[in-house]
C-alpha cells in the first residue's frame, strides 16, 4: 500500500527511510545556518563604549576601529572642571557596555548618577595617567592603558587591538620626532613663557622655558596679575600661552604689558575646527606656537 506525505509519495521502508534521512539532513542545515549566523552577529556586535573626554574617545577609537561604538560626554570646547553635566550626557551611559573616565572626572561621575541611569551592564574603568595627554610621552602611556582595558573587557579581539596599538604607538613617535624638530628649528629652547598651569606639561615638554604659571581667569586677582607681570619682565618673557578649554583669554592682558605674542592652544581633541583626533590637534598646537613665535620676534 503507498502512501503520500505531502508531496512525497511513501512506498515501503525504502522510501520512508530516504524520507526520514532527508528530514534529518533539513534539520542538521537549519541548526548550523542558525549557528553560523548567531556566531556572525555575536562577532560583528560593537563594543559600546561611553568616554569622559575625547581625549579617551580619540584613543578609544584609535585602538578599537570597527569593533567599538564610541560616544562621548564632556565636549572638547568645555573645560571639564566647570562642565555641567545635562540629563541627556548622562543618558549616553544607559546604552553603554564600558565607560571610561579619568581619575580626576570621580566628582562630575559620581557613583549615585552613574546608578541612576539603572544600567546593571555597565562596567566603569578609572583611567589615571600624570601629566599633559597632549605630549606625545604621556599619550602613549595613555594609549597603552586605554588598549589594555579594551583587551580585557573584549578578550574575542585581543589580536586586533594589538595590531591597531603598534600601529598607533608607532605613529604617534614618528609625530613626536617631526613636532621636536619643527620646535628645535625655532630654537623653542630659547624662549621664555608664562602659561596656563593646563598646558604647563605640554609647553615644557615642548621645550619651552616656562617662567611661571597661572589659573582660570576667576583665579587671576590684581595681585597674582601684577606678581606675573613683574616676574615676567624680569625674565625676558615673550610668549604668554592661554588654554582653550579654561580660559582662551586668561594672558592677554598679561602678554599686552609685556610687549609679548599671546596665543591660545588645546588640551583636547576637537578643541579647534578639524582637529578631531590627537595627532591633528598636536599639529594645530605647534602651529599656533610656531606662528606665535614669528610675531614675538618682529
Amino acid at each position: 500500500m503507498t502512501k503520500i506525505i505531502g508531496s512525497v509519495r511513501v512506498g515501503g521502508g525504502k522510501s520512508l527511510k530516504r524520507v526520514n534521512s532527508f528530514l534529518a539532513g533539513a534539520i542538521i542545515l537549519v541548526i548550523l545556518l542558525l549557528a553560523v549566523f548567531g556566531c556572525t552577529a555575536k562577532e560583528t556586535e560593537k563594543l559600546k563604549v561611553a568616554t569622559g573626554t575625547s581625549l579617551i574617545a580619540d584613543i578609544v577609537q584609535s585602538v578599537g576601529g570597527d569593533k567599538v561604538e564610541v560616544v562621548n560626554i564632556v565636549p572638547p570646547t568645555a573645560c571639564p572642571g566647570h562642565f555641567d553635566l545635562k540629563p541627556s550626557d548622562v543618558q549616553k551611559l544607559a546604552e553603554a557596555k564600558l565607560f571610561l573616565r579619568h581619575d580626576w572626572q570621580g566628582k562630575m561621575f559620581t557613583k549615585e548618577l552613574i546608578d541612576s541611569v539603572h544600567n546593571k551592564d555597565l562596567q566603569v574603568v578609572e583611567i589615571a595617567v600624570a601629566g599633559n595627554w597632549m605630549a606625545p610621552p604621556v599619550q602613549k602611556e595613555a594609549v597603552k592603558k586605554i588598549a589594555g582595558v579594551l583587551m580585557e573587557k573584549d578578550p574575542a579581539h585581543k589580536s586586533y587591538y594589538e595590531e591597531n596599538v603598534k600601529r598607533l604607538l608607532s605613529s604617534i613617535e614618528d609625530k613626536e620626532k617631526e613636532i621636536r624638530s619643527r620646535l628645535e628649528a625655532a630654537h623653542a629652547g630659547n624662549v621664555k613663557v608664562i602659561c596656563s598651569e593646563m598646558q604647563q606639561g605640554f609647553l615644557k615638554w615642548a621645550g619651552f622655558d616656562v617662567v611661571a604659571t597661572y589659573g582660570r581667569p576667576e583665579e587671576l586677582n590684581p595681585q597674582k596679575i601684577q606678581e606675573l607681570i613683574n616676574k615676567g619682565k624680569q625674565a625676558g618673557v615673550k610668549l604668554v600661552v592661554d588654554n582653550l578649554q579654561s580660559g582662551p583669554d586668561a594672558g592677554v592682558g598679561i602678554a599686552k604689558e609685556l610687549g609679548a605674542a599671546q596665543v591660545t592652544i588645546s588640551n583636547f581633541p576637537g578643541g579647534f575646527p578639524h582637529t578631531d583626533t590627537w595627532s591633528a590637534a598636536l599639529e594645530k598646537n605647534v602651529e599656533l606656537l610656531l606662528d606665535a613665535l614669528k610675531k614675538s620676534r618682529t
